[in-house]
């Protein structure tokens, strides 16, 4: 994964449909004032941002700092591109779960006092995970059948990255991703993840029921 060590405090960037997960790559425009102060001070001290997902209602709230899910995933600011007009676009790398403590609205933007929630893989869990994987890989492939296109998974890729990056890159409700990166870790995540599919298969193979006005 990485040797990065995750502050007791860091930046959290809210968004109301996005989730990041370890080890997956996340390119963000960063344009609003406020964030970008944010990613000015993280490039000047170790470059970390925390994901979090703004809570359904966001945008009724009338506070300016809506509540966000507890749990969300640090990520490291791995390439920059500084714009003309001061705003900036980035590709974080996520690295490491946390859970959110407490909040420090001192400055434009919101930091929080938070705790690693490492993944949980054990030695049992990342046999379980192979053979879930595995089924992963066949659900996807009858999802790409039906829409006709041709596989593209990465066979080579180790079984926990290639969980997180379909969690983080499959269309799924941005709910249902904070749900799966919320599980104890990989294994439970894949297991999730077949559940969504096999769902997802199950809807498309559904009649769609058909009504007229007589």
């Amino acid at each position: 994964m990485t040797s990065t060590t995750l502050p007791a405090q860091i930046p959290i960037f809210p968004l109301p449909n996005v989730v990041l997960f370890p080890n997956v790559f996340l390119p963000l425009h960063i344009f609003e004032p406020r964030y970008r102060d944010m990613v000015g001070d993280a490039l000047s001290g170790d470059r970390i941002i925390g994901m979090v997902l703004l809570k359904e209602g966001w945008e009724r709230h009338a506070d300016p700092n809506p509540p966000v899910y507890p749990i969300g995933c640090a990520g490291l600011i791995t390439h920059v591109e500084s714009l003309p007009d001061g705003q900036y676009n980035v590709v974080l790398r996520g690295f490491e779960r946390f859970q959110v403590t407490g909040e420090d609205q001192a400055r434009a933007y919101r930091r929080a006092d938070v705790d690693a929630v490492p993944e949980q893989v054990s030695a049992e869990a990342r046999t379980a995970l192979h053979d879930s994987r595995q089924r992963l890989e066949r659900l996807l492939d009858q999802r790409l059948d039906c829409a006709g296109s041709e596989s593209k998974i990465p066979r080579d890729m180790p079984d926990d990255d290639l969980v997180n990056a379909l969690s983080q890159y499959l269309e799924f409700e941005p709910v249902e991703k904070q749900a799966l990166l919320e599980r104890l870790g990989p294994c439970e995540r894949c297991k999730a993840l077949v559940e969504l599919l096999e769902m997802r298969l199950m809807l498309a193979d559904t009649p769609v029921p058909q009504c007229g006005v007589q």
